[in-house]
């Protein structure tokens, strides 16, 4: 066997499967590397983007927070507003009720006192027949003296 030969030979099949391997393998390889390559970037950047969502979601929930706490102050704020509304106009409706109950005891105590008068007239008139009979020892006719009774009933 001849060395050279051999040299030559070997010197062939290497450059043949460096053709090979640029021509087929190489573009695989470079075309998966650059996939992965692109794969990784996108892992990144979607993580970045991630970060980035979750740091104006942590803004907005802060800014929702602060909105509800002002909100809440507003609530409560009107509903003490409304508590001491509702508390004057139970005051009101009271002293109303309490005003409406009082002319109605001063109407019947008016009442009472109008009758209590018209009965005294009428005690005082019969007394003052009785004694007038009694003075003039005869008798008075009250059914012909009802006018006389009335107008004495009146001056008392």
């Amino acid at each position: 066997m001849n060395i050279n030969l051999t040299l030559i030979a070997q010197a062939l099949a290497f450059a043949l499967f460096i053709w090979f391997s640029a021509k087929f393998i190489w573009p695989y390889f470079t075309r998966k590397i650059e996939e992965r390559q692109k794969t990784i970037a996108d892992g990144l950047a979607a993580g970045e983007q991630g970060r980035r969502d979750l740091e104006a979601a942590g803004k907005r929930a802060h800014e929702e927070l602060a909105k509800a706490r002002e909100r809440v102050g507003e609530i409560i704020g009107s509903a003490e507003k409304r508590d001491v509304q509702m508390l004057e106009e139970a005051k009101a409706a009271a002293r109303a009720e309490a005003e409406r109950i009082l002319a109605a005891a001063k109407a019947d105590i008016d009442q009472q006192v109008a009758r209590a008068r018209e009965s005294l007239r009428e005690q005082v008139a019969a007394l003052a027949v009785s004694g007038a009979e009694k003075i003039l020892r005869r008798e008075v006719n009250p059914e012909t003296h009802a006018e006389l009774l009335g107008r004495l009933k009146k001056e008392i």
